[in-house]
């Protein structure tokens, strides 16, 4: 894949909150799509788990490339089946464990996901509350998926929400009255990526009116989600940058200033300074 070269006047540096370079779909060019982002102004990428196999290959990898690469541990949504408290089990031990608990950044990715089937519902509501505890107890920020669960996740948020230390909600795409629950919380983030750029998107409406850029970072979500003109291509860190153009078009401010904000606020929210 021929690195895409993005002319801007001022150059801009930004962190991906939400990438799974682990995946099989990076293999045969990871180095590549890293060094593509670095030549893009990405500054960090932040690595969510879906499950203990994938939290065990962020914590190595992150390891691999530690002064780019910052790792998360949690059990996803849609991975909790039949086995699902063994793998907490093992993802709490990570959590506790000295050697990985000094670099992980997170506790992620984790939440509530009833879109396809609400067959285990009653499981997803129990990993998700068990894992907001080991926030508590830990300290270590959220990164939080939900879909078609807000009401359920708000429920559950509420009830720690005087001791978390604060979070991401991840994949943002909701409306005004969304937003402004969301916002309740004021430790958490709204994650935003490639759907801002979409057609039918309302962010870029929603989101000026609604969320001050003192409440937002920038993610890929990759390889999921490219954004617009990479639209059906496979989503990488470099990307973002058609998103900042997106987000200071819609907030009518430089893509300096877009970069600005976001990056404090991944200082707020993750402690780490890039």
């Amino acid at each position: 894949m021929k690195s895409e070269k993005f002319t801007t006047v001022v150059e801009v540096s930004f962190v991906d909150t939400h990438c799974h370079l682990d995946g099989e779909e990076f293999d045969l060019d990871r180095v590549e799509v890293m060094q593509r982002a670095r030549e893009a102004g990405c500054k960090a990428i932040f690595l969510p788990a879906i499950d203990y196999p994938t939290s065990q290959r962020i914590l190595t990898l992150s390891q691999q490339h530690s002064d780019y690469l910052y790792p998360m541990a949690g059990l996803h949504p849609e991975e909790v089946r039949t086995d699902w408290r063994d793998q907490l089990e093992k993802i709490k031990e990570l959590l506790l464990h000295p050697s990985s608990r000094s670099s992980l950044i997170a506790i992620g990715e984790v939440g509530l996901d009833f879109y396809w089937s609400r067959e285990f519902e009653k499981e997803q509501i129990e990993a998700f509350e068990m894992q907001v505890q080991w926030s508590v107890e830990t300290q270590l920020p959220l990164m939080i998926h939900c879909r078609k669960a807000q009401n359920e996740m708000v429920h559950i948020i509420k009830r720690y929400v005087d001791k978390l230390p604060g979070g991401v909600f991840h994949c943002f795409t909701g409306n005004e009255k969304e937003a402004a629950e969301l916002l309740q919380f004021d430790r958490f983030m709204l994650g935003i990526g490639g759907v801002l750029t979409f057609k039918k998107s309302h962010l870029p409406e929603v989101l000026p009116a609604n969320v001050p850029l003192e409440r937002l970072v920038l993610e890929t979500d990759a390889p999921y989600m490219a954004p617009v003109p990479m639209r059906g291509q496979r989503n990488e860190s470099a990307y973002i940058r058609h998103v900042i153009t997106r987000l200071a078009e819609a907030y009518g401010v430089a893509e300096t200033v877009i970069c600005g904000h976001t990056n404090e606020n991944v200082k707020k929210v993750f402690g780490v300074q890039i």
